[in-house]
């Protein structure tokens, strides 16, 4: 099979013009430049309607006018890049389940396919539902959560020998997995084997040698891991050092600074705002979100000597109470029980439960400065 020769436009145009010329016959230049009479005849027609197009009137403008429109779609697709850059990294900061709401699989336009790459989530992300975690490890977080309340000193190693006398077949890894889920930690000192995230600085504690005596002078902050009944949630609760009293809570599917910094400001917003405030070293309470939300508004912050679990015992204290006392009675199905429950729990205890450190007094009483409780004779 002959091979397909290639003219340069030079040649062609040549050619075309000895055509229009007329220095030989199309059989004669055919022969001259071996290329066949038909393609001769195709380059001169070309050439021939090119230069009426040359010479029609207006032609300057209408090419201004083509350089014009280029010009503004050009400028058009940058400032949809722009755009689409400023959309993305809006989006980014949506959480997965969010960016999948906004898909809209009947939309006439946009296929599914171009959607999920405009929200910036996987096709398989869009079609995943989530699965409920297994009722035989839900037994086991909850046991050793009951554990951590009665052996805080406990670590992974020590944790996964009482579960295995309880019979429960399970290995070191799987037991340092799974308190690293439920943000359990040992309080017994260990070496130094972590670094703290870069700009996360942490704070000395400052309650040691301070007498606290009167309420919104300090107040303390913690988070915790609450076992459900198909799943778990993270609680995180502002208490006044003084009083005891409960001043706001959140819930959280996941161990996030957000909602631990939307609990602190609702506190503000309906007490105002302690002289200190005391947290452990846990990324939530080292983020800068956290410690600028206290550093702008001239409170001082306190952190928790590392696996000091007394610097911060009331709070502690609070932590066992509310479970034996409601989680594990009550074995919340979903978040919306969780949340209903321990508000009514909450409730409960800053209002009617007395505290023997108090004389009786609850800690709503003394928060709200009540000196004795009235008795009847």
């Amino acid at each position: 099979m002959a091979k397909r020769r290639n003219f340069s436009p030079d040649f062609k145009a040549r050619v075309a013009l000895a055509a229009i010329r007329g220095d030989g016959t199309i059989a004669e230049l055919a022969a001259r430049y071996q290329v066949h009479p038909n393609v001769i005849g195709n380059w001169k027609r070309t050439a021939l309607e090119g230069l009426k197009t040359t010479f029609t009137r207006g032609g300057s403008r209408t090419d201004r006018g083509h350089e014009e429109e280029i010009t503004r779609l050009q400028a058009k697709i940058g400032e949809l890049v722009v755009e689409r850059g400023f959309f993305g990294q809006g989006l980014r900061s949506l959480s997965v389940d969010r960016r999948r709401s906004l898909i809209e699989p009947e939309h006439r336009r946009l296929g599914l396919v171009r959607q999920c790459a405009l929200v910036g989530i996987a096709r398989s992300s869009f079609y995943y539902r989530p699965v409920g975690e297994r009722a035989e490890k839900l037994r086991l977080m909850r046991t050793m959560d009951e554990l951590h309340l009665s052996c805080p000193w406990y670590g992974s190693r020590q944790m996964a020998r009482a579960l295995r006398r309880m019979g429960h077949r399970v290995g070191r890894k799987r037991v340092r997995r799974l308190m690293r889920v439920m943000g359990l930690r040992s309080v017994a000192p260990r070496p130094n084997t972590s670094r703290r995230a870069p700009g996360h600085r942490v704070y000395p504690y400052l309650l040691r040698d301070l007498a606290v005596r009167r309420p919104n002078q300090v107040w303390c902050a913690d988070l915790t891991y609450l076992p459900m009944a198909h799943g778990f949630l993270y609680l995180v609760a502002i208490m006044d050092w003084y009083s005891r009293k409960v001043l706001s809570w959140g819930l959280s599917t996941t161990q996030d600074t957000v909602f631990c910094v939307h609990a602190l400001q609702e506190a503000i917003e309906r007490y105002g705002t302690p002289e200190v405030f005391n947290t452990d070293q846990g990324s939530q309470f080292t983020a800068t979100a956290w410690t600028g939300e206290l550093s702008t508004r001239g409170i001082r912050i306190s952190m928790d000597g590392k696996g000091q679990w007394t610097d911060n015992v009331f709070i502690e204290r609070l932590w066992r109470s509310l479970k034996y006392e409601c989680v594990y009675l009550q074995a919340f199905a979903d978040f919306g029980e969780a949340r209903d429950g321990i508000g009514a729990w909450v409730s409960y205890y800053n209002e009617q439960r007395p505290h023997s450190v108090f004389d009786g007094l609850t800690p709503a009483e003394v928060h709200a400065g009540v000196q004795r409780l009235d008795r009847a004779a």
